[in-house]
């Protein structure tokens, strides 16, 4: 007997349209005019998002709505509170027979269905019949209670392991922030991060130019298509963003020795620099070769040799002070760019060389604390979302 079994206890389980245990309403559209950024009451319409806001509602809290225009359309919502419906969702009015979360829930598991019954000629649509329809089972009352709170407690379990995961990504960020910008002086204290005076005059930080402390090397012409199953090492452009991290011992691909004899090549400490990309936030992401061997560098690449800390060099690449100084050399439509003149032109702190040091150390750690929550967190949520939707699947099944 299986715990759905156990909750049933031999009780009947009627299966009935949504037509009948509910009323499927549509609500009334509001002009831009109308809405405001402050009102108490959200308004929704194509989206679970809010359009903004209206100073009344015309829905209760604890209703279950169903997007039926737009992009959205056969997405199933739920508000926890009062809230405007415009007419591009449908609000399903509270019934006696069925708890609203339950029939969220169950709605859940029936998105692919609705979405597939969207008509796409012209602004996806999902007609009313369509979802009054559609069959629901009807347990006891009681039973639908337990099932709700047995899908609460996973549906919260992923909402803070989530949360958790964000701020301490935001932590990270705020730490390089205030290292390499402030040059200010970190410790670590029972687990938990804090700051202290600094121990550096800002005034002993010189700022200089990439070009005055080192140069640009632009690569060569190095494609997919040159990749081989081993060989000297490289880096194409395109890893940069979406493999490679701060620093890298090991590339992920390889060229001939035949090839890399006509490449231009990083060395130990070089940044390898993606000069394009389709967006603006990957263009000039950079990854420092640790590697004691060199490797080639694609065109729509450079690298940078200098005598700073190598990994200092590529951490400041990851500041909101880099990312302003590069905005303006941005160029290009569908490709942008920044071309190696130009980052030359990009100014940099430069405290001691122990000072570097010490910065780096001190990131490496919290990047390593990052990286092991981001790789264990992510995990963590797949597998309750996991184990949530084989719950709900068991819990929500009557057949």
């Amino acid at each position: 007997m299986n715990y759905l079994d156990k909750l049933l206890q031999g009780q009947r389980v009627e299966w009935k349209t949504l037509g009948e245990v509910c009323n499927v309403l549509r609500g009334k559209r509001l002009t831009k005019k109308e809405l405001s950024e402050s009102e108490k009451f959200p308004v929704f319409h194509g989206g679970l998002e809010p359009l903004g806001f209206y100073s009344e509602s015309n829905r209760p809290a604890n209703t279950v709505m169903i997007i039926n225009v737009g992009a959205s359309a056969g997405t199933v919502g739920y508000s926890p509170v009062e809230f405007w419906s415009s007419d591009g969702c449908f609000c399903l009015e509270h019934s006696e027979v069925i708890n609203n979360k339950f029939l969220y829930y169950f709605l859940i598991g029936e998105q692919h269905f609705l979405k597939s019954k969207v008509r796409v000629a012209g602004i996806p649509t999902l007609d009313n019949f369509v979802v009054e329809k559609l069959n629901v089972p009807i347990p006891p009352l009681s039973v639908q209670k337990e099932i709700v709170r047995i899908l609460d407690q996973f549906t919260e379990l992923t909402a803070e392991l989530t949360a958790e995961l964000t701020a301490r990504k935001k932590q990270y960020v705020f730490y390089r922030e205030e290292l390499l910008m402030e040059n200010g002086k970190l410790k670590i204290e029972n687990g938990e991060f804090s700051t202290l005076n600094s121990q550096f005059s800002i005034k002993k930080v010189e700022w200089k130019t990439l070009g005055e402390v080192g140069e640009f090397i632009r690569g060569s012409g190095l494609q997919k298509k040159d990749f081989t199953e081993s060989g000297v090492g490289c880096i194409h452009y395109g890893q940069i963003y979406t493999y490679y991290g701060t620093s890298s011992e090991k590339t992920k691909t390889f060229v001939s020795s035949e090839f890399a004899k006509k490449a231009r090549k990083a060395k130990y400490g070089n940044l390898v620099i993606a000069t394009t990309s389709e967006n603006d936030e990957d263009v000039c992401k950079a990854v420092v070769w640790l590697g004691n061997e060199e490797i080639a560098i694609s065109s729509d690449a450079c690298f940078y040799r200098h005598n700073l800390s190598p990994k200092y060099v590529s951490y400041f690449f990851q500041t909101e002070e880099f990312q302003k100084q590069k905005r303006p050399f941005i160029t290009g439509t569908k490709v942008r760019r920044v071309n190696a003149d130009d980052l030359a032109k990009i100014k940099i702190p430069i405290p001691p060389l122990a000072e570097q040091e010490r910065i780096v150390a001190i990131l490496d750690k919290f990047d390593t604390l990052t990286n092991s929550i981001s790789e264990g967190l992510p995990k963590e949520i797949e597998l309750r979302e996991k184990q949530y939707a084989y719950y709900r699947d068991k819990l929500l099944t009557f057949v």
